[in-house]
């Protein structure tokens, strides 16, 4: 992956004792303690990350975490106490304003969350402003514009002014006017927060759908975390200025990092975020170019289980084989294990979400196996499996 944005031990600290408030923050004094010696305000604090080229990487925390600070830096909206912050390579915290300029103009462009549209310009004027700014020819801000608004949905909207949109289609405006700037990195600060929950899904499944298709770079602050594990790629949470963790959705859900993390996730509903690679356990199994009905048996009474999993010398998977049918098996004299494979058995990808199976999962008589695209057989995913990953609980294989 090309890492598109890199930030390097940035820090802004807000107030006049800002050297003292440096000091505190070396002796590794805490937010309030700093506040309390100095009058100074730690914002962010030696924060350090990066973001892929195509990504959405969400920033999020509670009220006072520092993310709006963050993504404002990032830009110079706000000037940083110290650190580097850096865009292919580029350290923008080194430009002069002009270059900084140029840097905005070219490479990024910004939504916030209260929709900042021009009450007296109509929508495709909007649209068009910051290809306005940049010096664009009329005709082709305007086509540029009108191209940008048919992605967002708002076709038949450009002569409309804000006032007659509703919220929702304002905020696609908004989006639609970063979008024309064709910038290369989208800055999303709260965007949808000031949405209704109806609205506010729709302009998630918006943004993943032009993603799937324009593949920017996207940082994008949020407060609610269904909303980061719905869109993000990579999620960093913060807590106090500080970075607690970043990780996919998954790790962020499987493998918090402290007891903050436990609490911010313990509320989410783990079943639209986690997959069968998450909830499967390894399986036993007997390989059916070699082993006959007596390992099969072996294999069931030393791990206590009443069937085995069946893949050939390639690690396919084959199917079951249970114990009543490879005892009889034993009794006949037959040595092979083809006659009682029981082959219709349910198989998922290892990416599948959970929330698209749990209903098969239980009404199956048998655990779903996970295979992948050439077949072999990565686990198998049992009902207390399942259930155990969606309490946040480990279920020890063969429960």
């Amino acid at each position: 992956m090309t890492i598109k944005l890199q930030v390097q031990n940035l820090t802004k600290i807000f107030g006049r004792r800002i050297g003292r408030a440096k000091e505190l923050i070396d002796a590794g004094k805490s937010k309030a303690e700093i506040l309390e010696q100095t009058g100074a305000t730690v914002g962010v604090e030696n924060a350090s990350f990066e973001v892929n080229e195509g990504e959405i990487f969400v920033i999020m925390g509670l009220s006072g975490s520092g993310k709006s600070t963050m993504i404002r830096m990032i830009n110079r909206l706000i000037e940083p106490t110290s650190g580097n912050i850096l865009i292919d390579g580029q350290d923008l915290t080194g430009l002069s304003k002009k270059e900084l300029l140029d840097v905005r103009r070219q490479k990024m462009s910004m939504v916030f969350q209260n929709f900042a549209l021009f009450p007296n310009r109509t929508i495709v004027e909007n649209t068009a402003y910051g290809l306005e700014v940049k010096g664009v020819d009329k005709a082709e801000r305007l086509k540029k514009a009108h191209d940008a608004l048919e992605l967002v949905g708002l076709h038949g909207y450009d002569d409309q002014l804000p006032t007659q949109l509703s919220g929702g289609m304002q905020q696609r405006v908004g989006l639609a006017r970063a979008l024309a700037n064709d910038s290369e990195i989208l800055l999303m600060d709260e965007a949808f927060s000031a949405l209704d929950p109806l609205n506010r899904k729709d302009m998630q499944n918006e943004l993943l759908d032009l993603q799937e298709n324009l593949h920017k770079t996207i940082v994008f602050i949020s407060h609610d975390l269904n909303e980061a594990l719905r869109i993000g790629d990579r999620i960093m949470i913060m807590k106090d200025g500080e970075v607690v963790q970043t990780g996919t959705p998954e790790e962020i859900l499987t493998k918090p990092a402290n007891e903050y993390v436990e609490r911010f996730i313990e509320d989410v509903d783990r079943t639209k975020v986690l997959t069968a690679s998450n909830v499967m356990i390894r399986p036993n199994t007997v390989n059916i170019d070699k082993d006959g009905p007596r390992i099969a048996i072996r294999r069931m009474r030393e791990n206590e289980i009443s069937s085995v999993y069946v893949v050939n010398s390639k690690r396919e998977f084959v199917g079951i084989v249970d114990a009543k049918h490879a005892l009889e098996l034993i009794e006949s004299g037959e040595r092979k294990l083809d006659s009682i494979v029981e082959r219709d058995i349910p198989t998922t990808s290892p990416d599948t979400p959970i929330t698209t199976i749990m209903d098969q999962i239980s009404k199956s008589p048998f655990p779903y196996a996970v295979v992948d695209e050439q077949k072999h057989l990565l686990g198998i995913i049992i009902r207390g499996a399942v259930l155990g990953a969606i309490s946040g609980n480990e279920v020890v294989e063969g429960e």
